[in-house]
């Protein structure tokens, strides 16, 4: 089912049978895509990287994703793009900028806990009836909808990932991690994003001692390492101009960055997976 507005708005819902995998390969520009899965052991390819997901897991993408399916039961399928409903002009109505999306290295996910389960299966059934709805109310139905259900996944989010802080603090994680995915080819320092957000270097560390074993550096690091594998795996790019393109001013610095990071040269990384 697919709901599309006069101005190229769309929302789309749907049960995703076990063959139903294409759907994943050409995201639409501006598109976001939650998924819910209804069993255990889904294996999914993202960004080069293997994930193993179960029941009840819910998992955010964007369209920057790179995703091959290897295995995949029944999965609830949710996209929509940012004409339909802009989280980030509606940051302050749902919270999840710089969590469920746009969070810089991490692939968001979280898994409804039994007492939470008929919660959303109470949403999806509405959301599925609504969606066969056709008037001048649908679209502000369907957006509130939305709205519902992305601020229960930023709430179950916050108590997952442990996210007990001040809401001052939280709102400063999130900016940093959106602020990291829109800079992270041009600023590599905890400094850098410090003087954009007006704050010092040693707040932002602060925060992140507060909620993670990863410090705010190792935050900006992974973003690169994430674009690096992406560029490796699924562009004809030499490793020269994937170095530039992430803001590395020559190859042996890369190298020895992304061999730190992950274990194995740039080029042995690209053999690797080029060769399946």
């Amino acid at each position: 089912m697919k709901f599309t507005g006069n101005t190229e708005e769309f929302i789309e819902l749907k049960e995703l049978k076990t063959p139903d995998c294409a759907i994943f390969k050409n995201p639409e520009a501006g598109s976001l895509t939650v998924l819910w899965f209804q069993s255990d052991n889904n294996i999914f390819i993202v960004d080069a990287k293997e994930y193993i997901f179960n029941k009840n897991q819910i998992v955010f993408f964007t369209e920057f994703h790179k995703i091959t399916v290897k295995k995949k039961e029944t999965t609830k399928y949710l996209r929509f793009n940012r004409p339909f409903y802009c989280i980030i002009d509606h940051d302050v109505e749902v919270s999840c900028r710089g969590l469920l999306f746009f969070g810089a290295s991490q692939l968001p996910s979280i898994t409804i806990p039994g007492e939470e389960i008929e919660h959303f299966q109470t949403l999806w059934k509405m959301f599925t009836i609504e969606m066969q709805l056709e008037d001048n109310l649908q679209i502000g139905m369907l957006q509130m909808m939305l709205k519902r259900y992305l601020i229960l996944c930023t709430r179950l989010y916050k108590v997952q990932h442990q996210l007990s802080i001040e809401q001052e603090e939280n709102d400063l994680l999130r900016e940093f991690n959106f602020l990291v995915e829109k800079h992270f080819k041009t600023k590599h320092t905890v400094a850098d994003y410090a003087e954009i957000l007006h704050k010092s270097p040693k707040t932002i560390y602060n925060v992140f001692s507060k909620i993670d074993s990863k410090s705010a550096l190792q935050y900006i690091q992974e973003r690169r390492m994430l674009e690096a594998r992406r560029l490796l795996s699924y562009t004809d790019l030499r490793i020269n101009e994937i170095a530039y393109e992430i803001g590395f001013d020559d190859i042996q610095t890369f190298s020895r960055f992304f061999k730190k990071q992950e274990g194995v040269s740039p080029s042995d990384f690209k053999k690797k997976y080029k060769s399946g």
